[in-house]
């Protein structure tokens, strides 16, 4: 019942809240007539961008999500204030690569903000996800605020109602958030930091006894630094599904082995667990799920029409 409830109240945010969604003057093929390869220009140096320097899906995919739960779908974390403002982001050498094939073919007229959003569709599908139809038309934000992105930058230890909380506000529900949380199949914990409070000085009793033995050996030091490297895939000590979309994550949270504060009560929260048995059983329903939430992201508060400007450059606003 409480997830049902849940899930009504999800229903209503939209006309509850109106303004959070912006997606009507978005549309598909914005580009058809001022630059009708540029869809294809993405989708060509995404692959080469992929073949050449090894797996950036998961980076192209966090892009997305860092830029539109911030405000809107606007580039903003992309601008060089965003970058030197946040310990958490990464730099953005291959969004600019994209950016320059783009100005080559059509100067000033595809904005940074669709690279992101189409970057991210394409990676989805690299990585063995949905192709779905994303609307463009999209412009770049003049200014960042990196005080609203640093809170949202890797929140490791994030529990099922702060999650569930961010979404709410853009009326996505609990079923496209857990659908969302299966990109995990696809990322890494990178620090031990990140996950020695489930270890040590116990080992949290939510947690598979034999996989806490194993973590243990990753991270060993039960007081360990930022810097001490967890390099670890959710999918590698599953089955031979490394870098690939799907949902190998849920059967790993039902078997009590997630990594994360978040995965555990992904599989126990009652809000949240029927969508997790439902994507462990049903592959498909996963990747619906998962490309349904990636368009709603997209369309989140995005500038459009005569708002903000398109970047020559994406790290910095036009002079």
């Amino acid at each position: 019942m409480a997830a049902t409830n849940f899930s009504f109240l999800i229903l209503l945010l939209p006309f509850l809240f109106p303004f959070n969604l912006g997606t009507s003057e978005l549309e598909l093929n914005f580009y058809s007539k001022s630059c009708p390869r540029a869809e294809h220009i993405i989708k060509q140096q995404v692959a080469h961008l992929y073949n050449t320097h090894g797996n950036l899906g998961v980076q192209w995919i966090r892009n997305l999500f860092h830029d539109c739960l911030v405000k809107s779908c606007d580039a903003s974390i992309l601008l060089d204030t965003a970058i030197k403002g946040s310990s958490g982001l990464s730099n953005y050498t291959y969004i600019d690569t994209i950016k320059a094939a783009l100005e080559e073919e059509c100067p000033l007229t595809v904005s940074c903000a669709d690279i992101l959003a189409l970057s991210a569709r394409e990676a989805v599908v690299m990585l063995g996800g949905q192709r779905t139809a994303m609307k463009t038309g999209r412009r770049d934000n003049k200014q960042s605020s990196p005080a609203d992105v640093e809170p949202l930058i890797a929140p490791h230890n994030d529990t099922i109602p702060l999650v569930l909380s961010r979404f709410q506000p853009h009326g996505i529900g609990a079923d496209i958030v857990v659908g969302l949380l299966g990109g995990h199949s696809i990322s890494k914990v990178h620090h031990c930091i990140n996950l020695a409070d489930r270890l040590y000085p116990t080992v949290d009793p939510t947690l598979d006894p034999e996989y806490a033995k194993y973590l243990k050996t990753r991270c060993p030091n039960p007081n360990p630094k930022p810097t001490d490297v967890f390099h670890h895939s959710y999918a590698r000590s599953e089955h031979e599904t490394l870098m690939v979309l799907d949902n190998t994550y849920y059967k790993k949270v039902l078997k009590r082995k997630g990594l994360l504060t978040v995965d555990e009560q992904l599989g126990s929260d009652p809000r949240t667990l029927p969508y997790v048995k439902k994507m462990a059983a049903d592959n498909k329903y996963f990747h619906q799920q998962f490309s349904k939430g990636i368009l709603m992201l997209s369309e989140i508060n995005p500038l459009t029409g005569d708002q903000g400007e398109i970047r020559k450059n994406c790290r910095f606003v036009n002079k």
